[in-house]
């Protein structure tokens, strides 16, 4: 029996280019991403983000508390296979080669009045999972907002959007009452106020005001992810500290991966099937650091159902300390047409 009738490329996909310092029109999505997740791989430089909800040009830095800016000449449109990107060198520098991870959710978005936050916009997919998330903040209180994909996200970034402010995340497997920080390194940290305590519903997750530095009217974007089996995985696993790794099961062979250690410092460790198209595989990237692609030997192999871990590098696998993953599927372990998943 097929774990899903969609395939997970229409959904999320990643995509490789040369920059040309002119306009460049990037093409072979798919489909027309409401996310873009964009790094230079082979210099320093940061990492730039982009959403349908915002809007294009609107960027805002993954791996810095920085506020969102306009950037006119990086992302300039949404496609409908793509998008398209102009001459700034953060996405196309002349021979510059680089990486972007597309998602997709439903557009601009519409309004939602689940939760009693104002002013909240989302764009959802409740096929994959995802939707973007933009709201009010008020001064003072615990705020809900919708999410619109009607089951409890397992995994939330979220952040002030036009305010200095850390990548705050909630992830299923550390419970409302903790946080991490996705620009930093830091372990996992025990904050009662920051979700309010409340881990999130099938409409809705809490905010509380004290988590924002700024008064009433400041807006939040948060990207939400609910797990769907055979497409995306969200959860934990304990190093041993051997070569033969640990193995984790996501039911899908993943096309990304981000690995970060909670119980102490470590990189978040990003993946992927297209810069690394065999096993081991051996490229990293870091979401809070500008570092280029860096290259080590036997990190993890990417299989069928799953991922194993091959290094005993503490980033990955220190013998007792915990991590968390998120993973989205290049295709499920069964297909659609019934066809099982293979190995690389």
């Amino acid at each position: 029996m097929a774990y899903i009738t969609f395939q997970p490329k229409d959904n999320f996909n990643t995509k490789l280019w040369t920059g040309t310092g002119s306009e460049n029109a990037i093409t072979g999505i798919g489909f027309q991403p409401d996310w873009v997740w964009i790094k230079q791989r082979n210099t320093t430089r940061d990492h730039n983000e982009f959403d349908a909800v915002r809007g294009a040009t609107k960027r805002l830095y993954p791996n810095l508390t920085n506020a969102e800016e306009t950037a006119a000449q990086v992302l300039k449109s949404f496609d409908s296979d793509g998008f398209t990107l102009g001459t700034d060198t953060s996405a196309n520098q002349s021979s510059g080669t680089y990486v972007g991870w597309n998602w997709k959710a439903n557009g601009a978005g519409s309004a939602n009045s689940d939760g009693n936050a104002n002013n909240v916009v989302v764009s959802a997919n409740t096929t994959s999972g995802f939707s973007i998330v933009q709201g009010d903040m008020n001064a003072s209180g615990s705020w809900t907002f919708g999410h619109g994909l009607g089951v409890a996200p397992s995994l939330i970034f979220l952040r002030g959007q036009n305010v200095t402010s850390h990548w705050f995340m909630y992830h299923k497997s550390l419970g409302a009452g903790n946080y991490m920080t996705l620009n930093g390194t830091g372990a996992s940290a025990s904050n009662t106020t920051f979700m309010a305590n409340t881990a999130p519903t099938s409409s809705v997750f809490s905010m509380n005001a004290g988590t924002w530095s700024a008064g009433a009217g400041e807006k939040i974007i948060a990207y939400c992810f609910a797990e769907k089996t055979g497409f995306s995985k969200f959860g934990k696993y304990v190093g041993n500290g051997s070569a033969n790794g640990t193995f984790i099961h996501t039911g899908f062979k993943p096309a990304f991966v981000i690995i970060k250690r909670s119980s102490d410092t470590g990189d978040w460790y990003m993946h992927d099937n297209k810069r690394d198209v065999d096993n081991p595989v051996d490229i990293s990237l870091s979401a809070n650091s500008d570092n280029a692609d860096n290259t080590q030997n036997n990190i993890l192999d990417l299989v069928s159902n799953g991922f194993k871990i091959r290094t005993t590098g503490t980033g990955y696998n220190n013998n007792g300390s915990t991590y968390i993953y998120m993973a989205f599927a290049e295709e499920p372990l069964v297909s659609s047409n019934n066809i099982p998943a293979t190995a690389r």
